[in-house]
């Protein structure tokens, strides 16, 4: 009975510790796995790839798995959309590298990171100018608005197909910050972009240039109590477990530029051509209209949770938009002033 029992326990021991990477990696879920291509798309004669940094559960990145399900659709499978969400490819700044050269063909990149590309495309990124969701709409529908930042970055060899958005910017921090005194006291998180850069050097606040990926952890250990961010992503991506507190600034609009590489789009089929941007144009009006019901239900679920919000003053308001004077006039001149005067007369 030793021989035989003995023998037995050690096989089934084997078997277990064999089986069990592969019950863990079958447990695992794949972030992506509800939205997976639902069609063949091994005889496509085009193939577009479009990266992007975030998850598509966001609906300013979900565009671009909408526009790969209509795009092959409405080409009769000629284009398929190879949609690389969560930062697949790489960090935008790298990205943008491999568009330049056609290594990668489109690029859904954040407004933040564009303003490297292009002085004008940085336009979005001050405060106060397009910074609500009808102003948005103006300045794409207006074609003297639209017209000079789409062609904007032609000289990278890269054209703007549209814009689609993520909400408007605020504060999520970890200490209440109900006026421009108590945030006095807050050290922000911004992106790694120069207009943000040169706002809060001129609202005097302190703040930390840091890489999105490194935030979860400087939260936590307070290296940071601040983040310049959306409502949408930071209820989204767990911000505010730790950060309980968002102050509405509303001073602009967290957006995407859907880039693409020109010297790609030039060779495909004049009839391509035309469907590939239309149905960029309609995904991308349709994104815009998902993303303003997405911040109110986001909203909603993070007060239902327990976060507090609140909105500054209009006097802390008028003060940050007459500290910002200095930032409107160094990027009018690179932005070109008479564009930046028209685009915020216009959009009043």
């Amino acid at each position: 009975m030793k021989r035989t029992f003995v023998p037995s326990l050690l096989v089934l021991f084997i078997v277990c510790v064999l089986a069990s990477p592969l019950l863990a990696a079958e447990k695992k879920k794949d972030p992506l796995a509800n939205w997976k291509t639902k069609f063949d798309y091994s005889k496509a004669e085009y193939t577009y790839i479009l990266s992007n940094i975030s998850h598509p559960v966001i609906q300013g990145v979900a565009n671009g798995y909408n526009i790969r399900d209509s795009l092959w659709k409405k080409s009769n499978g000629r284009i398929y959309v190879d949609y690389r969400p969560l930062a697949q490819l790489g960090g935008e700044k790298d990205v943008i590298s491999k568009l330049k050269i056609g290594a990668v063909q489109g690029m859904l990149a954040s407004s933040v990171a564009s303003a490297n590309i292009a002085d004008k495309l940085g336009i979005v990124n001050l405060p106060y100018v397009i910074d609500t969701y009808d102003k948005l709409e103006q300045f794409r529908s207006n074609p003297e608005l639209w017209g000079p930042y789409s062609k904007s970055a032609m000289s990278a060899g890269l054209m703007v197909t549209d814009i689609v958005n993520y909400g408007q910017y605020g504060w999520a921090t970890t200490t209440p910050v109900r006026s421009l005194a108590d945030a006095k006291a807050v050290n922000f998180r911004i992106a790694e972009a120069p207009v943000n850069i040169d706002v809060y050097k001129t609202w005097n606040l302190k703040f930390t240039v840091m890489p999105w990926p490194d935030v979860p952890q400087a939260l936590q250990t307070g290296v940071i109590n601040g983040l310049d961010h959306t409502a949408i992503v930071c209820n989204i991506t767990k911000k505010f477990t730790i950060a309980k507190y968002f102050t509405e600034l509303n001073y602009a609009q967290g957006l995407f530029v859907h880039l693409v590489n020109k010297r790609w789009f030039d060779k495909l089929p004049m009839d391509l051509q035309k469907i590939f941007l239309d149905v960029i144009a309609e995904e991308s009006a349709k994104t815009r209209g998902l993303t303003r019901e997405q911040q109110d239900s986001q909203i909603a679920k993070a007060k239902e949770a327990g976060v507090e919000f609140f909105q500054l003053s209009v006097a802390d308001k008028a003060t940050l938009v007459k500290e910002a004077a200095p930032v409107y006039s160094s990027w009018g001149k690179k932005i070109g002033a008479d564009y930046l005067a028209k685009v915020q007369s216009t959009l009043k």
